[in-house]
């Protein structure tokens, strides 16, 4: 065998066996004693003081951090539905420069104005195809 060759097999060697992991000695714990009902009786609770009021829940963002909001058009972004939902057309989503609507059945168009084709539950985004079924 060549020198070149038995270094490269030593480096290798030793190279794995870096990576070898090894385990932590067993432990054996002491077993839990059973639990049994208390003899004395439990005090009585304290007064608590009031409770401070929680903070108001983060208002919803307006937009997507991953999608561009539709152009021209007063929406805001749906997190569960995962699109944006146009706020002057009942029923009509946008993503990716796509609207969807929902009239009975799901139809695509690339403007919110139509002309609108038929499509099935596969082509809308999957959040919104389970929030309105078919």
């Amino acid at each position: 065998m060549t020198a070149i060759a038995r270094i490269t097999l030593l480096s290798l060697v030793l190279g794995l066996s870096a990576c070898a992991v090894q385990r932590p000695p067993h432990q054996t714990l002491p077993p839990i004693p059973p639990s049994q009902p208390s003899s004395t009786p439990s005090p009585t609770p304290t007064p608590s003081k009031p409770s401070i009021p929680a903070k108001p829940a983060k208002p919803l963002p307006r937009t997507s951090a991953s999608f561009a909001p539709p152009p021209g058009g007063n929406s805001h972004w749906d997190a569960k539905m995962g699109v944006y939902v146009l706020d002057d057309q009942p029923n009509t989503f946008y993503r990716q420069r796509t609207y969807y609507r929902w009239n009975n059945g799901w139809s695509r168009s690339i403007s919110p104005n139509g002309p609108w084709e038929d499509t099935d539950i596969h082509g809308v985004p999957g959040g919104l195809g389970r929030q309105f079924g078919e």
